[in-house]
C-alpha cells in the first residue's frame, strides 16, 4: 500500500481521551487545562470536556491510560482496513446510524491508548 491511512480515510485526531480515577479528579485536570491554556470545561456524565479537545473519563474507560479518537471519512471502509492489519473491532462499541458505522473502538491499545473511530 503506497497511501497511508490519514490520506486515504482523510484521518484527522478528534481528541484525546484521559482517564481520571473519579468525577473530582477528572474536574481537577479539566479545571488544569482552563487554568493553563483558557479551555472552557464542560460536565457530562462520564465525562468532562476540555473544549473539545480533551475527554476526562470520570472513573476510568477505555485503554490503560485513556483513548485517541481520530475522525475518518468512511468508518466501514477504515474499521476494514484496520482489521486487514490485524486490529480487532470492539463490536459491543459499534454505532451505527441507517446501517452506517459512525462510532467503533478497537480491543487493541497502541501506547496504553485505546483507539476508537468516529465517522466525520
Amino acid at each position: 500500500m503506497n497511501e497511508s491511512a490519514a490520506a486515504m480515510f482523510d484521518m484527522k485526531v478528534n481528541h484525546i481521551g484521559i482517564n481520571a480515577e473519579s468525577g473530582q479528579q477528572a474536574a481537577a485536570w479539566a479545571a488544569d487545562f482552563l487554568r493553563l491554556m483558557g479551555i472552557p470545561t464542560r460536565d457530562g456524565e462520564k465525562s468532562v470536556w476540555a473544549g473539545n479537545l480533551v475527554e476526562i473519563m470520570k472513573g476510568g474507560g477505555r485503554g490503560t491510560v485513556g483513548h485517541i479518537a481520530f475522525t475518518v471519512s468512511d468508518c466501514d471502509k477504515a474499521v476494514e482496513y484496520f482489521r486487514g492489519l490485524g486490529m480487532t473491532p470492539a463490536e459491543e462499541t459499534r454505532k451505527t446510524v441507517d446501517g452506517k458505522t459512525v462510532f467503533l473502538y478497537f480491543e487493541e491499545e497502541i501506547a496504553g491508548f485505546a483507539i476508537h473511530l468516529n465517522q466525520a
